[in-house]
């Protein structure tokens, strides 16, 4: 049976090694992008350098880009070199990021290749067109339509998102069925009209949509009404 120090010593020993090999962050698990509590008032928002509500600066600050909360020395590409002892808080701290607002640690790899990186770079909520320093909320990406939204809109967005703007569901160019639809731009393609001279399909028959360039998707296998008016 393993005792806690040795399950510990593996999940770091782990997550050390993702960090190596460059791992892969979902949106939602990015170490920009998840929940912090702040230390001073309680209050649930993004993982920020600076309290939203509050600007009280965290204890253990969580790095951007590694998702760390200790520099260990056995790192070797620190920027401040800590010989003999770990670096937590304030001393882990290298820089902030102008994109996400979060604290990226002195590693080298860290400090040159996040701000490339960052998921959050052109993050704008595409109802309340506000970025991630007009809110304390976290950033998300609609499913239907691929648009950013923040933590107040997701939920109304997501509701409405799946909807043609036209009365039916035929073509944008001539009169008969749509079977392709784009759920940015909200419209309907038939089979031939989907196809493009300019742009390419992907394999499987998929072709994006002229206007975005969104990979365009059958129309029977979304759940998508069109617009509808009310009289009387």
């Amino acid at each position: 049976k393993k005792t806690g120090q040795r399950k510990k010593a593996e999940k770091q020993k782990e997550r050390q090694k993702g960090i190596a090999k460059g791992r892969v962050w979902s949106l939602g698990s990015h170490p920009c992008n998840v929940e912090m509590v702040c230390d001073q008032c309680g209050r649930r928002q993004k993982n920020r350098a600076f309290c939203y509500f509050c600007q009280a600066i965290q204890r253990l600050p969580v790095c951007g880009h590694c998702g760390r909360t200790k520099c260990m020395v056995a790192g070797g590409d620190c920027l401040v070199r800590h010989t003999g002892s770990y670096a937590t808080g304030m001393q882990m701290i290298g820089a902030i990021c102008d994109f996400c607002e979060a604290f990226v640690c002195h590693s080298r790899r860290c400090i040159t290749s996040h701000a490339c990186m960052c998921p959050l770079r052109d993050a704008e909520c595409i109802e309340c067109e506000r970025d991630v320093w007009d809110h304390g909320g976290r950033m998300f990406r609609c499913a239907t339509c691929d648009g950013w939204l923040c933590e107040d809109d997701q939920f109304e967005h997501q509701a409405s998102c799946q909807q043609l703007d036209a009365e039916t569901f035929k073509c944008l160019s001539c009169n008969r069925l749509g079977s392709w639809s784009c759920l940015r731009c909200k419209i309907a393609f038939c089979d031939d009209h989907v196809k493009s001279l300019v742009q390419k399909g992907e394999k499987g028959g998929v072709w994006p949509c002229k206007r975005c360039g969104l990979p365009t998707k059958p129309t029977k296998d979304l759940s998508v009404s069109v617009r509808r008016h009310a009289y009387g």
